[in-house]
């Protein structure tokens, strides 16, 4: 099912960020699938998150589909040109994949292959324009396709400022090129929800927020340091200083439950990333209902 019709619905959707494997080894993929998979209403696969080289999501998002689950298949404009992205689309579409979130990805430097070579033959919108075509029965040169596709395509953003992916004229492209939902990245600080749910209500799209759980203080502050989208304020971060596993585990619960119940009368739905907790999740669904 469409994202967007979940919202239409009226339902918060709480959708979950589970990495491909780094090889052909799927079972711990699965696992992950199979802790949060009744506690969500759809998993997100990444594509080559973080710049790090892992099994394309689509074979991933076919395994979520054997499972009765929804997927979610990111795609970035930074590994592949408009050829490479279209007949990648093409082959979701055939295998029911309908759901995509286009995004241009980290840069290489941040990854694990710092030779590679970024394409960006399109930017985000004409990923977005790409998948609208698609839906209309025709590719990015205007050739008729046979049979046409039936994607929600949603776009990333971030809200920090420091992010090379924020920025409102990207985003308003986006949206002008047939983005159906907006995904954001992680955000610990309602007020710069609100600011941003303001600055895009005259689209009357889903915002779906991400939120990465806090495993440590140590976790937090790489995440300011080295994540350029994410800044978790240093009171979130005190919170969780020279606590013991089990008191941290449970202030990093308690600090997600209250930050997505402070936000979640501002936006459409929740996109957790779980970085190895899967566990919690459930419970944390439950607490947010």
């Amino acid at each position: 099912m469409h994202i967007t019709e979940l919202v239409k619905k009226g339902k918060f959707v709480a959708t979950c960020e589970i990495d491909s494997p780094k090889g052909v080894n799927n079972e711990d993929f699965l696992d992950k699938v199979d802790l949060v998979k009744e506690s969500v209403d759809a998993i997100c696969v990444g594509d080559n998150l973080r710049a790090v080289m892992r099994c394309a999501p689509l074979a991933m998002c076919h395994l979520l589909q054997e499972r009765a689950v929804e997927p979610i298949m990111q795609m970035n404009t930074r590994d592949r040109n408009r050829l490479a992205l279209q007949s990648d689309l093409l082959a979701a579409a055939t295998l029911g994949v309908e759901n995509i979130v286009a995004t241009t990805g980290y840069d290489v430097s941040l990854g694990d292959h710092h030779e590679a070579v970024s394409v960006h033959d399109l930017d985000t919108a004409a990923l977005v324009r790409a998948a609208r075509e698609m839906n209309e029965g025709r590719d990015l040169a205007g050739h008729p396709l046979e049979g046409a596709a039936h994607f929600c395509v949603g776009v990333l953003t971030s809200l920090a400022p420091k992010s090379e992916l924020s920025g409102m004229d990207a985003l308003k492209k986006a949206i002008a090129e047939g983005a159906q939902f907006i995904k954001t990245q992680p955000v610990y600080q309602p007020e710069v929800l609100e600011a941003f749910m303001e600055s895009v209500s005259q689209f009357k799209l889903p915002v779906i927020v991400g939120h990465v759980l806090l495993k440590s203080a140590s976790m937090a502050s790489f995440l300011n340091s080295n994540v350029p989208d994410v800044y978790v304020p240093e009171d979130v971060i005190g919170r969780l200083e020279g606590l013991p596993r089990e008191d941290l585990i449970k202030a990093s619960q308690q600090i997600t439950i209250e930050l997505i119940q402070k936000m979640k009368p501002l936006c459409q739905g929740v996109h957790f990333i779980p970085m190895g907790w899967e566990r919690y999740i459930p419970d944390i669904v439950a607490e947010i209902a």
